[in-house]
């Protein structure tokens, strides 16, 4: 299966969708429906490795779902992970204590938002699972994540700075919180030296192009 024409493949793409229910099947086809507008020669096929991780040949892809919302990720640069988490008030600090590092816990309190901070730093380590394909097992969860700046408020507007930094543990790869309409945070990890990551946010039937900002490493967060 080959590049469509015309197609930019070196960006990384992120595609999110409001859901009801059956978030799973959802999920399955608007990663499909990604990787059908950036290869050509025959429908994308979906398959699952023995851990369950999801593969559609030759992109690298990662997907997630909460109960409202879907995101998947896909791009050739290599391995790429991404995951959300909805905002809603619950309690949290237990969860921090009993996963989190010193350093990671020390930040949080720091933080305006608790449950903000520590939304950041749950879809980061889950991302970073699924881009080196481990998920959370061998310690995911107290893996350290870069803590380089504030989380951004809940309900940030698009084109603020973005959160994020190099994966000490995983020096390949980068980190981006991305600002967007859902009311979610969602983290994406790609490639060091990606040179875009294009989100795209759809509601219902129309596809909405969302435009965020640069970063302050060699990635770009652009609109198609």
């Amino acid at each position: 299966m080959t590049q469509r024409p015309g197609t930019d493949l070196a960006p990384v793409h992120v595609w999110l969708k409001p859901v009801a229910r059956d978030q799973r099947s959802a999920a399955h086809a608007l990663l499909l429906d990604l990787a059908a507008t950036l290869l050509t020669d025959g429908a994308p096929v979906l398959r699952h490795d023995a851990a369950g991780g999801p593969h559609v040949d030759p992109l690298a892809v990662s997907l997630s779902h909460s109960e409202r919302l879907v995101a998947v990720v896909a791009g050739l640069a290599g391995p790429v992970g991404i995951d959300l988490e909805d905002r809603y008030r619950r309690p949290v600090t237990a969860l921090a204590r009993r996963w989190f590092t010193p350093a990671e816990l020390a930040w949080m309190r720091v933080q305006p938002e608790e449950l903000e901070a520590f939304l950041h730093l749950w879809t980061a380590k889950e991302a970073v699972g699924k881009a080196l394909g481990t998920g959370l097992r061998s310690g995911g969860l107290r893996r350290p994540m870069p803590l380089l700046t504030a989380p951004a408020p809940a309900g940030a507007r698009r084109g603020e700075p973005l959160v994020g930094g190099l994966i000490a543990s995983a020096p390949h790869l980068v980190l981006v919180h991305l600002p967007v309409a859902a009311d979610a945070v969602v983290a994406v990890v790609v490639p060091v030296g990606t040179p875009a990551i294009e989100v795209c946010e759809h509601h219902g039937a129309a596809l909405r192009s969302t435009a965020v900002s640069r970063t302050s490493f060699p990635v770009v967060v652009r609109g198609n």
